[in-house]
């Protein structure tokens, strides 16, 4: 547990977890937008509790942010385990992109104003991992020696109809 962080008891935590599950589902359907009353009523607790909890919609919007962002990394992670490192590669960015697509919340978190401060340390976070991601694949022949972590933002720009000509341009052919 982080230093300084507070333990909550089994209801709270369990609150916790309804309110942020709600709010992920929610945003991931209709955007950042939806009203805190709304995911109060989609995770069956009072607004007192999701205050408790969240006193701003942006701390909540931080928390869901968290928790999408842990789920890139545990697929970064694995990208990077992968043993044939350009399919670890090609994996992580179609599987990111679809992460993407499939949540208009997140997309929104990515390309708009809100979450900006937790969308970098996030950011950061994952970084060396998508930097070891390509340095192995760079390694292995398979993709071009010029393409760097910052070009993943044109990767992921492009979506999921692009992957396949994308994929071949950056694959080095011998």
């Amino acid at each position: 547990m982080p230093p300084g962080a507070k333990v909550l008891r089994s209801d709270a935590q369990r609150n916790h977890d309804l309110i942020v599950a709600s709010a992920r589902e929610l945003f991931a359907a209709r955007g950042v937008d939806v009203s805190v009353e709304e995911i109060t009523q989609h995770a069956g607790v009072g607004m007192g509790t999701l205050y408790r909890h969240f006193p701003t919609k942006d701390e909540l919007i931080d928390a869901v942010l968290d928790d999408a962002f842990a789920d890139f990394v545990a697929l970064a992670k694995s990208a990077v385990a992968a043993e044939d490192a350009w399919a670890g590669f090609t994996r992580f960015v179609q599987e990111a992109i679809a992460m993407q697509a499939a949540n208009r919340g997140l997309k929104e978190l990515f390309t708009g104003e809100r979450g900006k401060r937790r969308l970098g340390a996030s950011r950061a976070r994952l970084r060396p991992l998508l930097a070891q991601l390509i340095a192995r694949a760079q390694a292995q022949g398979a993709l071009r020696p010029d393409f760097a972590v910052e070009d993943l933002a044109a990767v992921f720009a492009a979506g999921p109809r692009v992957n396949e000509l994308l994929f071949d341009g950056l694959r080095v052919r011998t």
